[in-house]
């Protein structure tokens, strides 16, 4: 039995702004839905709720439609800058002192 993923309106508006994303990268591109979905080898059911920012569809689904689209490079950057700035203050805390 699936589980029902519940995601915060924050994530809804990111998944909704990728999708649209891909539609207008697949639509620029002068694709079809179904073109896309064979390439990708997903359904065009699948594609339609890519471009609608369905939860509910796998990672793994929207990296294979990013890829047939030639924009998975890059997909898995992520920028932490609050990792960053957290590494950087626990270095600090741990340089040693300097004893002259």
């Amino acid at each position: 039995m699936k589980t029902k993923v519940s995601v915060s309106p924050g994530t809804k508006r990111e998944l909704r702004s990728l999708g649209s994303r891909i539609r207008e990268a697949r639509l620029r591109r002068e694709l079809t839905q179904e073109l896309v979905a064979e390439r990708a080898s997903v359904s065009t059911r699948t594609i339609w709720r890519i471009e609608k920012g369905d939860p509910a569809v796998s990672m793994g689904a929207y990296a294979m439609v990013l890829q047939s689209l030639g924009l998975l490079e890059g997909w898995g950057n992520i920028a932490d800058s609050l990792g960053d700035q957290l590494a950087e203050e626990q270095l600090r805390k741990r340089a040693p002192k300097d004893l002259t």
